[in-house]
């Protein structure tokens, strides 16, 4: 089974300083029937104006993924991090017991444009923890590549969730696939470009959860970035 969420169906607000959409319920922005999906619980697409950025503010018990689309965001948190996340960075920071942060635009006046992501740990009350790296635009043509996943193999950051998170960068007429196990669902999220999922046309924005589909065929229709979660 295949359910789509386009673009123009998430949550929308202009806050002057910040142009956000949400996939899922968040903040001022409530959907019943759309609270998550699986161990995912947020999926926001930012666009952050030159100067802006979110004050220090706390979590707990959560991992909290970063990917840049464009620009440079700043970071600093109560762990003593301070870092810019550019991109093809991927940033990951689990809140555990408790963290502050605070995220600014790095540029005074162009505009940086991100993911946030956020996924329920499989453990509360854990120690709070960072990473941040890279993975060069390379790594992902053509194919999909694991940047995210429980033991951080294959170079990927460690998340505390029985999640494998891949990214790709597909130019048009490029065909992956990925194969999912028994029992298993994924999330789609097309971050540029256009591409069909398993037939199913997407476009920039644009999400499908999947269940019951063993196999997953992403065909590009144009320069497409997307990333794709596999979750128990």
């Amino acid at each position: 089974m295949l359910t789509t969420r386009k673009s123009d169906d998430r949550g929308h607000f202009d806050h002057g300083w910040l142009d956000t959409r949400h996939t899922f319920s968040f903040g001022e922005y409530y959907d019943r029937h759309h609270m998550g999906f699986r161990a995912l619980r947020v999926i926001n697409e930012d666009v952050v104006r030159g100067g802006g950025g979110f004050g220090t503010h706390p979590h707990r018990d959560m991992e909290i993924v970063t990917y840049v689309l464009s620009g440079a965001l700043g970071h600093k948190d109560s762990m003593g991090n301070g870092s810019t996340i550019v991109p093809d960075d991927v940033q990951r920071m689990s809140a555990g017991t408790g963290i502050t942060h605070s995220e600014h635009n790095a540029s005074p006046s162009e505009p940086v444009h991100l993911l946030q992501i956020w996924l329920l740990p499989a453990k509360n009350g854990g120690p709070p923890s960072y990473e941040q790296r890279a993975f060069p635009a390379g790594e992902k043509r053509g194919k999909l590549r694991l940047v995210g996943a429980p033991d951080g193999r294959e170079g990927a950051v460690t998340i505390h969730q029985d999640v494998a998170i891949y990214a790709a960068v597909l130019a048009p007429g490029e065909r992956v696939e990925h194969t999912l196990a028994r029992g298993r669902h994924a999330w789609m999220q097309v971050t540029r470009g256009r591409v069909r999922v398993n037939g199913e046309p997407l476009a920039a924005g644009d999400g499908a959860a999947l269940s019951d589909e063993p196999r997953i065929e992403l065909v590009a229709d144009d320069d497409t970035e997307l990333l794709l979660f596999d979750l128990a």
